[in-house]
């Protein structure tokens, strides 16, 4: 106790220093100029160097923004000319398809002009033959392939004769025939007596004459050997005319 005493309070006690309180805002803004200051010597300096090195940010940043710039600019231009090559391909379509339908059609009209050219031609001979023709006749038969497999093509041209072009024709048409499938004899009729819009599309009716151009489907495998194609007056079971050719060649 008297030693703790005596080392406080005695000449040999430590010194006591009295230092003013100064609050922390305030040594705060006395050192806040020296941070900032010393900040921009920092930058400065930082600056300096990269000029120094050969690089200068404003010059940099122009460039920067002018990429950018540029960027959207040719962004832009991309997508225009994007849309405008779909639109060119799309006309291109429709060019293709429209130049395809011509085709079609020129074609449609030269086998047109060609049947038209037999017709005329026959119709110029006719009253040469007509004293010798039948009641009725069938001329230019044949059948042909169509563009599809198993879809085939029948064509021919019915006359009256001179004595009954007076008197419309009214009857229907059958087509048989026959051929081989799976090693097996096949015959085939058309028009099928269970479709109603079948037979009826097999009528015909006609006071001169009158050109058939009838479609029917086979089964692709199929391989037809002749049809017979069988012309009915109406009212009467036995047929008026008939004749059998086989297959033509695909024109």
């Amino acid at each position: 106790m008297i030693r703790s005493f005596r080392r406080k309070f005695s000449i040999s006690a430590p010194r006591l220093s009295v230092r003013p309180h100064v609050p922390w805002y305030v040594r705060w803004a006395i050192l806040l100029p020296f941070l900032v200051l010393f900040g921009l010597l920092v930058w400065w300096a930082y600056n300096s160097g990269l000029e120094f090195a050969g690089f200068h940010r404003g010059q940099a940043e122009q460039e920067l923004g002018d990429l950018h710039e540029r960027v959207k600019h040719l962004e832009s231009e991309n997508s225009r000319l994007s849309n405008q090559v779909a639109a060119y391909e799309r006309q291109g379509q429709i060019d293709q398809a429209s130049n395809q339908g011509i085709e079609a059609q020129l074609k449609n009209l030269h086998d047109e002009n060609a049947r038209l050219q037999e017709d005329l031609l026959f119709f110029q001979n006719l009253p040469l033959t007509g004293s010798r023709e039948a009641e009725l006749s069938i001329h230019r038969l044949k059948i042909e392939p169509d563009s599809l497999p198993g879809e085939y093509l029948c064509r021919m041209l019915l006359v009256q004769s001179v004595q009954q072009r007076g008197k419309a024709f009214q009857g229907s048409m059958q087509l048989v025939v026959n051929g081989e499938q799976d090693g097996k004899k096949v015959v085939l009729q058309f028009p099928q007596e269970d479709s109603p819009s079948d037979v009826a599309s097999y009528q015909l009716s006609f006071k001169y004459y009158q050109r058939v151009d009838k479609g029917f489907k086979l089964p692709p495998e199929m391989k037809v050997e002749s049809v017979q194609v069988r012309v009915y007056e109406k009212g009467v079971q036995e047929p008026k005319v008939q004749q059998t050719v086989g297959l033509s060649p695909l024109s």
